[in-house]
């Protein structure tokens, strides 16, 4: 990851949803990222705010280009961020429809306030 970190507010084209919270991850060598002699600090946090969504309820949905690659193919905003930036713009972060956070992850708080706004 970089350090070019993009927030989103205004509302993306309609997309079709597959659930409260996507992450578009970047490539990692298993579906959490958590293998491998050494943990990402950043991957720990990550999965400790989708175990704590979870449990509260929120469809959430991780994709991973080599393991779901229509969804990043079905989502036009997704594969213009790609294209654009490339490796660069994973992870996206998609809320509700709307693309919150590209080039990083978002915190527990960010994503809650984003699943409030309505």
């Amino acid at each position: 990851m970089n350090g070019n970190v993009t927030f989103f507010d205004a509302p993306t084209s309609s997309q079709p949803m597959s659930g409260d919270v996507e992450f578009f991850d970047p490539p990692m060598c298993c579906p959490t990222g958590l293998c491998g002699p050494t943990l990402d600090q950043t991957l720990l946090d990550v999965n400790e705010m989708v175990i704590k969504l979870k449990d509260a309820e929120t469809e959430l949905e991780r994709y991973q280009m080599i393991s779901h690659p229509n969804a990043f193919m079905q989502n036009a905003e997704v594969m213009r961020l790609v294209r654009e930036r490339q490796m660069d713009a994973l992870p996206i972060t998609i809320i509700r429809g709307q693309v919150i956070k590209v080039g990083a992850y978002p915190t527990l708080e960010e994503v809650q306030e984003a699943l409030n706004k309505e």
